[in-house]
């Protein structure tokens, strides 16, 4: 029985600062059937706060504790473990990670700088990792449906770059990492194995709920979908769909 659903964004309920068709009505279901939801996203170009303003902009009901990202998660791991950060992210997504414990060991933190990856901030990044720093990555996407509706490339292949020239593998906290999921079906009262997963991403949103224990992951061929994307990973969607609604559809239909 499903008693909580994980709920990608980006891509899935918008693109840009435009709602997809159906898709405020779609999630207006869910709660209405007494499903809880988290928004559980990998974007790092925008603080919590900021995905919150949109979202409600758009005439969703979220608070701050609906919704899950990796600056949320370094946060926790870099306090928990003691770590100061040398940041490697986006301008608008440093109020997320100010304020930390300054540790004694120090962390470098990769997420999508933008136009911030100049090989100065790279290298500078690289040489940290040379010391010894530990290596986080919020997230190791390869696309993202950008807000001018086309695809560009995502903080993935930075971190493979860091990666290939220190000889390190990057811990990544956001998607799909089952911690991530994890989490967020936590705050939900609900065990992983009682949850669905909503994505966009064969890679990171559905291979990686199932293999964190999801009942289920529902693929919509909306925002970075391609055709034949859901052949590409494992495990491979429990059924894919065209757009929210139609997996809010499926969703209620299994309840």
């Amino acid at each position: 029985m499903i008693k909580g659903v994980l709920l990608d964004i980006g891509g899935v309920v918008y693109v840009g600062d435009a709602a997809l068709p159906g898709a405020v009505e779609a999630v207006s279901r869910l709660k209405a059937a007494g499903l809880p939801v988290r928004c559980i996203t990998n974007t790092t170009r925008t603080p919590r706060t900021g995905i919150v303003a949109r979202l409600k902009s758009l005439g969703l009901d979220v608070g701050i504790g609906d919704v899950f990202t990796p600056a949320r998660a370094a946060r926790d791991f870099l306090n928990d473990n003691n770590l100061s950060a040398h940041l490697l992210v986006h301008p608008n997504l440093v109020p997320d990670l100010e304020g930390l414990n300054v540790g004694p060991r120090e962390a470098v933190v990769v997420g999508d700088a933008g136009e911030g990856f100049s090989y100065a901030a790279m290298n500078a990044a690289f040489r940290k990792l040379q010391d010894g720093a530990e290596f986080i990555a919020l997230a190791a996407n390869r696309m993202f449906k950008d807000d001018d509706g086309k695809l560009s490339i995502d903080c993935g292949a930075f971190v493979a770059a860091l990666e290939y020239a220190a000889q390190r593998r990057a811990l990544v906290l956001g998607k799909p990492s089952a911690d991530f999921f994890r989490s967020a079906a936590q705050s939900m009262n609900c065990a992983i194995a009682d949850c669905v997963m909503i994505g966009d991403d064969a890679e990171a949103d559905i291979a990686g709920a199932l293999d964190a224990g999801a009942s289920a992951a529902v693929m919509v061929r909306t925002g970075k979908y391609l055709d034949g994307d859901e052949t590409r990973y494992s495990p491979a969607p429990t059924v894919v769909l065209d757009t929210l609604a139609d997996a809010v559809a499926w969703i209620t239909a299994q309840s």
